[in-house]
């Protein structure tokens, strides 16, 4: 996983609320249990005027001009502001690979749901909850400004304007630190190889017809 620490990037919306997880990837696209692929598809049906199915060309698929995420100012955007509920639905973990496939390292919202945000922690994706008077002034400030940038300060857990405001936020102190560090949950047990490759050592030594019958 990545490390995620200090980001600066152009800001994307996805104003409307209550964005399920089947809007993020749909469930046509889930056939993959690798992390990386899914960006094409990120919010497929929105993005594309037809039905979009695994294997496809998307590169000569019809774009919905009216979606912005196909509008050049939003290009190469890493962050993304959205509304209540982002992410609620189904807990497919395929929601946050698509968005970090896509580019995506930040989502900013007044709330997410549970299993959405938790996964987002594990794959490498800060989801940032802030209170909904102050997403609306990014909202205003992102329309307003075309090439709308924001600073995300992980350490210090700030959110840095254009305009030199800086807005604090919440985060665990755990989730903080595997970010930080770039650990998913594999690479938090790979932290501990040493110890585990002791206590294999000494369980084959004590127990060593375990692991004759297991083919070691």
């Amino acid at each position: 996983m990545k490390a995620f620490t200090v980001l600066d990037g152009i800001v994307a919306p996805m104003d409307r609320a209550n964005v399920d997880t089947d809007m993020i990837i749909p469930k046509q696209f889930l056939k993959s249990i690798k992390r990386s692929g899914f960006g094409p598809n990120l919010f497929d049906e929105l993005r594309y005027l037809d039905e979009g199915q695994p294997g496809q060309d998307n590169s000569v698929r019809p774009l919905n001009p009216d979606f912005p995420l196909n509008f050049p100012r939003y290009s190469n955007a890493s962050i993304l502001i959205a509304r209540e509920n982002f992410g609620c639905g189904s807990s497919r973990e395929h929601a946050p690979w698509a968005l970090e496939d896509y580019g995506f390292r930040c989502v900013i919202a007044p709330s997410f749901a549970d299993i959405f945000f938790n996964n987002c922690f594990k794959n490498g994706v800060l989801p940032i909850v802030l209170a909904a008077d102050k997403v609306n002034e990014l909202f205003k400030a992102m329309y307003a400004d075309e090439g709308f940038t924001l600073k995300i300060d992980l350490a210090a857990q700030q959110i840095v304007t254009p305009a030199g405001e800086a807005i604090s936020f919440d985060v665990d102190s755990f989730r903080k630190h595997c970010l930080l560090n770039g650990l998913d949950d594999i690479g938090l047990t790979l932290e501990d190889a040493d110890d585990i490759r002791i206590f294999e050592s000494k369980w084959q030594q004590k127990s060593p017809w375990l692991f004759r019958e297991h083919g070691v």
